[in-house]
């Protein structure tokens, strides 16, 4: 009866066996990134043991808290997108020392919750016209068929004006995505409840099996520690006030405001967690507890973190509660232990999931209303543009930008509101004076 009234599960259609089934598939469709930001930071000079550990606890403690506290089956983690940043261009491209793109990534995360608590960051998703929120869902779906089909060589660069090309068909992991995707697909038009999950454990067991790359070391627990070189409250705010870090802060605030935000809003259209009025259902508190898990990581010593768009692979699977999301959070902290595991799912036992959802997300094209000839279009800027630039920001300002220009010239101004523009104006400056990431 607890469990019952705390998490509202009639209410919304589940029950406790469903939404354990949601975070399990959750969390195997993205314990992926326990993998990648330590190995992405590592090559930075981060010490990768203390970011495994810092990973897991950002991932776990964020997607409790919003379980709890927002009651949404989105679960939380280290940005892959802002992990690259954070190596790539902050501390190899510009010399800034680990200390210091560790304070940025906090101030970035106390400046985002204060834009998340104080309303602006609910004031900008009310404002995120529907056609433009549509676009985002339909664009993230592209977005993760093609993250999904190129991580396992489905599609590879083809080095022509064609830029993408098929890869090799006969691959064991091509062979093992496309059979899983087709798998989950035909279990899920039977209505076999966690289709996802037993598809996943099924390809992971061929991998142990057959795959000489999927190797079980016999080595199951590590007790959990920081290592020698830790980044537990390492961080320096002092040296991240700099005038020349500070515009680095304000891109990944922005950054995070539209991506996190934009992927917030697509994965509760896709598990159908609107309210009569479009909004989502305790967006506010889902918008804080993804900027407070920020915090965590400038002090814990990982990457900015955000909701993950593979969320959407829970709710695929039945997650409409925040117990779906404590799910995913106990699995990280479990992960913590289970160090040896982090890499024994291979990743063409998640792609059939992630593309699957991808595939999902593409249904927001039936939402969009070409009625409104304008709208519908500034949608599909949006969505297109997400795919071709690999950002979904970029996607985000395009079709804002299409929408005012169009309802300007077409003379449907009365369809504009001031919030629309001043967004459009912003994201249109954010990427004019270079700021963009």
């Amino acid at each position: 009866m607890s469990l019952e009234k705390t998490f509202e599960l009639s209410a919304r259609g589940s029950n406790v066996r469903q939404e354990i089934i949601a975070g399990l598939t959750t969390f195997l469709a993205m314990v992926y990134s326990v993998i990648v930001v330590p190995n992405m930071l590592g090559t930075a000079g981060f010490p990768a043991e203390s970011v495994f550990i810092a990973t897991c606890l950002v991932s776990g403690l964020g997607s409790i808290l919003i379980g709890l506290w927002a009651n949404a089956p989105m679960a939380i983690g280290c940005a892959i997108s802002l992990t690259a940043f954070t190596a790539f261009s902050l501390v190899l491209g510009q010399q800034v020392s680990i200390p210091v793109a560790l304070g940025a990534v906090f101030l970035m995360g106390l400046f985002f919750t204060l834009i998340s608590a104080t309303g602006i960051r609910s004031w900008i998703l009310r404002n995120l016209p529907a056609s433009i929120a549509h676009g985002t869902g339909i664009g993230i779906g592209l977005f993760l068929l093609l993250i999904a089909t190129g991580g396992v060589g489905i599609v590879k660069a083809s080095g022509t004006s064609t830029l993408v090309a098929l890869g090799d068909f006969t691959a064991f992991p091509v062979l093992m995505s496309l059979i899983g995707l087709a798998l989950i697909i035909g279990l899920e038009k039977l209505q076999v409840k966690g289709a996802i999950l037993w598809v996943i454990i099924a390809i992971t067991i061929i991998g142990l099996i057959v795959d000489p790359n999927v190797k079980f070391s016999g080595e199951v627990f590590k007790m959990p520690t920081f290592g020698e070189q830790s980044l537990f409250l390492a961080l320096d705010i002092q040296g991240a006030l700099q005038p020349a870090i500070l515009p680095v802060v304000f891109a990944l605030v922005m950054t995070a405001v539209f991506d996190a935000t934009g992927t917030i809003r697509a994965v509760a259209g896709q598990g159908n967690l609107l309210d009569k009025d479009g909004q989502i259902i305790n967006g506010g508190k889902a918008l804080t507890s993804d900027s407070v898990s920020s915090l965590m990581s400038g002090v814990f010593g990982t990457a900015p973190a955000a909701v993950y768009i593979e969320s959407a692979a829970g709710t695929a699977a039945g997650g409409k509660t925040g117990i779906t999301a404590i799910v995913v959070g106990i699995g990280f902290l479990l992960m913590l232990f289970f160090q040896p595991l982090a890499t024994l799912v291979p990743n063409y036992a998640t792609a059939p999931a992630l593309m699957y959802v991808g595939l999902l997300m593409l249904s927001n094209v039936s939402k969009l209303d070409f009625n409104d000839f304008v709208g519908a279009i500034s949608g599909l800027v949006c969505a297109v543009f997400i795919v071709l630039t690999a950002n979904i920001v970029t996607g985000i300002m395009l079709g804002f930008a299409t929408l005012v220009i169009g309802r300007i010239v077409s003379g449907d101004v009365k369809n504009l509101n001031l919030g629309t523009v001043l967004i459009a104006i912003a994201l249109v400056a954010f990427y004019a004076f270079g700021w963009a990431i």
